[in-house]
């Protein structure tokens, strides 16, 4: 079952085998996750059970389920957790329209068709940090361009609880529309010509064609593209830390920072940890559903 090595080579001349071979690739990797993946999630699971603070050479004690008890309880943690579900649907939901709407544009002959493709594509491979700090600038009321376009004279996007969010989410969506628009340009040039001719040939409509061939061929893609935006709306900090306060949008992974590691509460702020891998992990499952029944159609 498995190939024969070439008998002057130097893995024979070792005496490797294609198992040993294999594993020389696998073990490393495997024990590479084990130490920096698996065992800081047991260790941090276990603590989440105990009255734990880094900052204090007090021993941890166990308390079971109470770290849990008072985060649910908490009328705090209820509305960080609402701020990101709020957060999640406006900045997933304008990437996923802006990103399809331009590889829709683009999914036709154009002139320079590769570079605007490119040019496009050059937000989601800067920083996180370089572009909060860039769109900062932008919204400045002092000297940001957004303020001067729209007419206003000092208002403060970032400072204002009612549309930092919002500002924030709008930095997001241009941010990563081009990864969405990624994956939807490479599901409609997938799509056999075939099919629209097809559609031509019968005299149906531009409306027509798009909701019957379009967009149920596109829509598995679409569902991984959400998939993964959706998880990282939901574990956001960067963009959120940099351009906000805590009282205009505090979102659960900043809630989790600081309760870690400006309050060092580390037994609750594993429980939040642990509660926010569930929430994801639900949230992905929902969606893995859909999408294995638009594979289904």
């Amino acid at each position: 079952m498995f190939s024969t090595l070439d008998p002057g080579s130097p893995a024979a001349r070792r005496g490797l085998s294609d198992i040993s071979i294999r594993n020389l690739f696998i073990i490393p990797t495997i024990a590479f996750l084990i130490v920096f993946n698996i065992f800081p999630l047991v260790y941090s699971l276990g603590y989440s059970f105990t009255d734990f603070r880094a900052s204090s050479s007090a021993p941890a004690s166990f308390v079971g389920l109470q770290n849990y008890r008072e985060l649910l309880h908490d009328q705090h943690v209820w509305n960080n957790f609402s701020v990101t579900a709020k957060y999640a649907l406006v900045s997933v939901g304008g990437q996923l329209l802006v990103g399809f709407g331009v590889a829709m544009l683009l999914n036709r002959e154009i002139p320079f068709k590769g570079v605007i493709t490119t040019l496009l594509l050059l937000p989601m491979m800067m920083s996180m940090v370089v572009v909060g700090l860039f769109w900062e600038l932008l919204y400045s009321p002092s000297w940001g361009i957004i303020d001067y376009l729209l007419g206003l004279e000092g208002f403060d996007w970032l400072s204002n609880p009612d549309v930092a969010l919002y500002a924030i989410a709008f930095t997001d969506i241009w941010m990563w529309s081009p990864f969405v628009m990624l994956l939807c340009l490479a599901g409609l040039s997938a799509i056999p010509r075939r099919l629209y001719e097809a559609a031509a040939i019968d005299r149906a409509s531009h409306w027509y064609t798009f909701t019957r061939i379009t967009l149920p061929l596109v829509t598995p893609l679409l569902l991984i593209a959400v998939i993964f935006r959706t998880m990282e709306a939901i574990k956001m900090f960067d963009l959120a830390f940099i351009m906000s306060t805590q009282e205009t949008a505090e979102l659960i992974a900043i809630k989790l920072y600081r309760l870690a590691f400006q309050e060092w509460q580390t037994g609750p702020s594993c429980a939040l940890a642990y509660m926010v891998l569930i929430m994801v992990l639900a949230v992905t499952n929902i969606y893995v559903k859909y999408l294995n029944r638009a594979k289904a159609r």
